[in-house]
Formats: structure tokens, C-alpha cells, sequence
């Protein structure tokens, strides 16, 4: 990870970290190594730049959860997903799902 991703994402590991059950189970730079990954698309602000892009931000958990194992499985199709999400842990997908969910809206 670069100097300059790693200072964006400063902010995102302090809320991530900030009393977050599954969150904090994982190591700190495991969570930062998978937001990076998340980020490239989704925004280091939960906010993509593309349209066609889906906003994590503030949303709900359970919702990011699903979709994660949809497209882990190859139930929901996206090759870019799949690819993604193809090594996650139920602990990662459940970390990161209640750190995109705790960000303001």
C-alpha cells in the first residue's frame, strides 16, 4: 500500500477500530489492507467516483453482508466481485459490512 493510500486511510481505520466487535477481531492492518482493496473502487470514503458504481457508505449492514457472499459464491454475478471477494472470511465480510455501515451518512 502506498504512503498516500495509507494516509487516506488514517480516518477509516480509526472508525473502523473505534469499538467494533468484528471489526476489532480482525488486525488492524488486515482491515486496512481490505478497505484499500474496497476503495480502489468504492471511494476510501465509501463513495465511488463511477456512477455504475454502488455507494457503500452508511450502508446496512446486513445488506453489504449478503451481497459479499452472493458474490463469493457466484451466486450474484460480477467477475470483478467474484475476484474480490472469492478469499473473503465470514469475519472479513462481517468486519467490513459493519465498518461501511458505521460511516456517516
Amino acid at each position: 500500500m502506498t504512503a498516500s493510500a495509507m494516509k487516506r486511510m488514517g480516518p477509516l481505520l480509526a472508525l473502523a477500530l473505534a469499538g467494533a466487535a468484528p471489526a476489532a477481531a480482525l488486525e488492524s492492518g488486515e482491515l486496512g489492507a481490505l478497505l484499500a482493496q474496497c476503495a480502489a473502487c468504492h471511494g476510501s470514503d465509501g463513495v465511488a467516483k463511477d456512477v455504475e458504481i454502488p455507494n457503500l457508505k452508511g450502508q446496512h449492514d446486513r445488506y453489504i453482508v449478503e451481497q459479499l457472499r452472493n458474490f463469493r459464491s457466484g451466486k450474484r454475478k460480477s467477475a470483478e466481485m467474484h475476484h474480490e471477494s472469492r478469499h473473503l472470511t465470514d469475519e472479513e465480510i462481517e468486519a467490513l459490512a459493519q465498518y461501511f455501515s458505521q460511516m456517516p451518512h
